[in-house]
């Protein structure tokens, strides 16, 4: 004998389309609408629920992620600096050399004046690379640069006479303060015309 119990209504098609029908058509029938209704509202309610904790994951994902991003550009910030950043970094240090070469010409000391001058010509050489001047040493450099270019360029090759005098006899050659001072200035004269020092 079969078991009874109360009519399974959601495997009968014709009561589905019954509830369908009286929902479109405004018929409050006794039990079924209420039915219906508190299907919705559950339904409403489980779909709400999931919208909800789905929403809050995604903004807490969204607040992760942008806090990540900010701490991973402060992070890489110092390895990737602008142009100009480099460019006032390889300036700075072109000051501080040409400050060492000051220095040292201002000392009381023959040998420094010596280093000074070495020095000096050595910032030459780069300036003269930098500007696109090919050759082994600052003389072959200065035999490409015309007076058009730099007008100082005599002044380049007398100060590179007294470096090449400098290098060849070493503390034979008697250097005055008057010359070393001059030799210094003439090369001042030419790296600020290239625009190495201000």
């Amino acid at each position: 004998m079969p078991a009874e119990g109360p009519p399974v209504h959601f495997l009968n098609m014709d009561y589905l389309f019954r509830i369908l029908y009286e929902t479109v058509v405004g018929v409050r029938a006794p039990g079924v609408q209420m039915d219906l209704w508190a299907m919705l509202a559950q339904f409403w309610l489980i779909v709400s629920s999931i919208s909800f904790l789905i929403s809050a994951g995604l903004l807490a994902l969204f607040i992760y992620a942008f806090l990540r991003y900010k701490q991973v550009i402060a992070e890489d910030e110092p390895k990737y600096r602008t142009i100009h950043d480099v460019h006032e970094a390889v300036e700075e240090v072109e000051h501080s050399r040409w400050k060492h070469v000051k220095e040292l010409i201002e000392s009381p000391h023959v040998n420094d004046w010596r280093q000074a001058i070495i020095e000096a010509d050595i910032i030459l050489y780069d300036a003269l690379e930098h500007d696109g001047y090919v050759g082994e040493s600052v003389g072959e450099k200065l035999k490409q640069v015309s007076a058009g270019r730099i007008s100082s360029v005599q002044e380049a090759w007398e100060a590179h006479k007294v470096r090449n005098e400098i290098a060849h006899q070493g503390s034979a050659f008697e250097l005055t303060d008057t010359l070393a001072y001059r030799t210094i200035q003439r090369y001042e004269t030419v790296l600020r015309e290239f625009g190495e020092i201000t």
